[in-house]
């Protein structure tokens, strides 16, 4: 049930964070795994540590923002690998600015990078996927997805609209066989979440006090959902929206 081998997935930023745990746990349940990213020399070194630990994987840049790049990113995926079976849609920034602070062309960045680029890539595997008889898609999204934080207006936004995109491709597509589900990471010790604690004061103190498990997430913690959602085992599953996130979400 949990057996990906002879499967290819794509996780797009996956040379670190979330996105690198992720693809652990897939090339650990012998899915080939392309890392997806723009910086290549990060995504080689991803690559590499995948192959030590004795996984298949490959480096493909892309921009996820520009349509023609996500194209020629799932192109040279199916034409290297043969097919494409899973697609994780993690790449994302944040900027972090009171509302009234932003300017058009930073809302703009990052509402493409974090929700424009999962819909070009879903909508460039959905060809692959329907011809190969399914697929899996597993699109990232936050605690922000549910909360709101002053500090945050672009990238609330855009994790808010990934649950509502995955729940309309897992509509416009179960008939293709293709399950469509989301994650919402909690507080996950990362770069991106390592600024926010340089730049958020009492932010580690007001985690750790709220998260019954009493830690902050390691992006190990995700080899699991990642293998769970892109397995057989998860065929009858779509349109679901999974916390990971040690408790925090329950918490009043």
């Amino acid at each position: 049930m949990f057996d990906l081998k002879g499967k290819v997935a794509i996780v797009t930023g996956g040379n670190g964070g979330i996105g690198l745990g992720m693809a652990r746990g897939l090339a650990g349940a012998g899915a080939r795994v392309v890392v997806a990213a723009r910086n290549q020399e990060k995504s080689r070194a991803a690559v590499r540590e995948l192959e030590k630990a004795g996984g298949q994987a490959l480096a493909i840049a892309v921009d996820v923002a520009d349509e023609a790049s996500v194209q020629a990113l799932v192109r040279s995926t199916v034409e290297q690998c043969g097919r494409l079976d899973i697609l994780v849609n993690n790449a994302g920034i944040n900027i972090r600015k009171q509302p009234q602070d932003y300017t058009l062309a930073e809302w703009r960045q990052v509402l493409d990078t974090n929700l424009t680029s999962a819909f070009l890539c879903s909508r460039a595997a959905y060809p692959p996927m329907k011809a190969g008889g399914g697929g899996k898609i597993v699109n990232i999204g936050s605690m922000m997805s549910i909360f709101g934080a002053s500090f945050t207006p672009a990238y609330a936004a855009s994790k808010g609209g990934i649950v509502q995109l995955t729940k309309s491709l897992a509509t416009a597509w179960a008939k293709d066989h293709i399950q469509v589900n989301a994650v919402l990471p909690g507080w996950i010790d990362t770069d991106l979440t390592q600024a926010a604690r340089r730049q958020v004061a009492g932010l580690n103190e007001n985690v750790l006090r709220r998260t019954p498990a009493g830690r902050w997430g390691a992006i190990d913690d995700f080899a699991g959902i990642a293998v769970f959602l892109a397995a057989p085992a998860s065929d009858f599953i779509t349109g679901a929206v999974i916390t990971v996130d040690g408790g925090y979400s329950i918490q009043g």
